[in-house]
């Protein structure tokens, strides 16, 4: 399982549909590739799936953040930051998103390589910076990006109760993770000082959350810490994951030349020269049903993982009462049962006639139930504004030879990074 999860999960998924069982260590596992029944661990007894082992672990980086928390102090913190979500608050981020990613494309020059993997990363961790924190993080983004990659080697395992105890040795990796920890902290805390002695709403998340009290419970507004644990979720989960998705997408399209030319037939249509705005999305259907299919075979979140509070059955299967339950994106996104020819790289898949006999969980980058990502519809809108925007101006071709391979840390990443040549159109 640890040397190659994706392959082991597939593996027993395609042996055992539905659900499978197996032993994770001394624990319990099951895994569930059936949309029904990933419905109902995510939406109809979600109330009985806690958190699995992995997000616990998470906790040593991301503290009590919306990923990890539980229960009544999640669904609090949820309600504080849900009013940044709000469409016309994501409207307005997307002149930020355009803005960035203009920057970003116009630096780059013809027939340069570069790490797309990389500049994915940067670009997106200045825009959640921007957007939700209002700080301008684009000069230090590679040391602050550098830092969260040796956060997530915190996760370059599977997590296992030997786990507890791997991660308090003096390793090099643990230090690295420490060291990492420590750099995103003295960006987190400055960013949160500044905006305290501004004392006056910037319009980003940051400050709403400064300001907040809760009306519903006495408990005012939140503590340094309490911020710190938000702010940290949400520059990994806000920024990690498009970046994936961006990059996985990029790599699609150089292997799928007459998918690129029909999304930059619509970009030229739909855009001409101009910069894309929050309106222009909904009219970029081809190139959202690109970016849907790239985020089906390579779902930036792979694997979710629950633990039954008490014992329960799912479609007739008695899952016992701490057992952990594991619903994988990636297995179930590749499930040809849903899926012609599931290696295939067809966004056509995506056209409301074919997608309209589908179950609803075949599809769920974003999770779903009450613990949908609170950031979905943001993700949505930057992932079309940057591809559209870049693919205005450039090709990006796969070096030759360049290793492609997924490497499942807490995010899909590719392993080798995303080497490709920059090709104007």
């Amino acid at each position: 399982m640890s040397r190659d999860p994706l392959k082991f999960l597939l593996k027993i998924a395609h042996e055992h549909p539905d659900i499978a069982t197996f032993k994770l260590g001394p624990q319990r596992t099951f895994l569930l590739s059936s949309p029904e029944y990933i419905e109902d661990v995510l939406v109809a007894n979600d109330w009985n799936f806690l958190k699995g082992r992995g997000l616990q672990r998470a906790k040593k980086v991301l503290g009590k953040g919306l990923l990890t928390s539980e229960g009544n102090f999640h669904r609090r913190q949820r309600r504080l930051s849900q009013p940044a979500f709000h469409k016309q608050r994501i409207a307005a981020y997307g002149a930020v998103m355009a803005a960035y990613a203009a920057r970003t494309r116009d630096n780059w020059k013809e027939g340069e390589t570069r790490d797309i993997a990389q500049d994915m990363m940067q670009l997106t961790l200045a825009i959640v910076a921007k957007t939700l924190f209002d700080a301008d993080v684009q000069r230090e983004a590679q040391e602050i990006g550098q830092a969260l990659t040796e956060v997530l080697e915190l996760f370059a395992t599977f997590s296992s109760p030997l786990t507890e105890i791997t991660d308090k040795l003096p390793t090099a990796r643990n230090r690295r993770v420490k060291r990492g920890r420590q750099r995103l902290d003295e960006t987190i805390y400055r960013i949160i000082a500044e905006h305290r002695a501004a004392g006056v709403d910037r319009g980003d998340l940051l400050s709403m959350l400064l300001l907040a009290q809760d009306t519903e419970e006495a408990t005012g507004g939140m503590s340094d810490e309490q911020l710190r644990d938000e702010v940290m979720t949400l520059f990994l989960a806000g920024h990690e994951t498009t970046a994936n998705a961006l990059a996985w997408t990029w790599y699609l399209l150089s292997q799928n030349p007459i998918v690129e030319a029909k999304m930059h037939a619509e970009i030229d249509e739909v855009l001409g020269t101009q910069l894309p705005t929050f309106e222009d999305v909904r009219r970029l259907n081809y190139t959202e049903r690109v970016f849907t299919e790239a985020m089906r075979l390579y779902p930036p979140v792979w694997v979710m993982s629950r633990r039954a509070v008490s014992a329960c059955k799912i479609g007739g299967y008695y899952v016992p009462a701490k057992s952990i339950v594991l619903l994988s994106q990636f297995v179930t996104h590749h499930d040809e049962r849903y899926y012609d020819e599931p290696e295939r790289f067809d966004p056509d898949r995506w056209l409301p006639e074919a997608r309209a006999g589908r179950p609803k969980y075949a599809y769920f980058p974003f999770g779903g139930g009450p613990r949908l990502c609170i950031g979905e519809q943001f993700a949505w809108m930057e992932g079309i504004l940057l591809l559209a925007l870049i693919a205005q101006k450039w090709k990006l071709k796969l070096v030759p030879g360049h290793p492609v391979k997924p490497q499942p840390l807490i995010t899909l990443r590719p392993k080798h990074g995303m080497k490709m040549t920059i090709e104007g159109r």
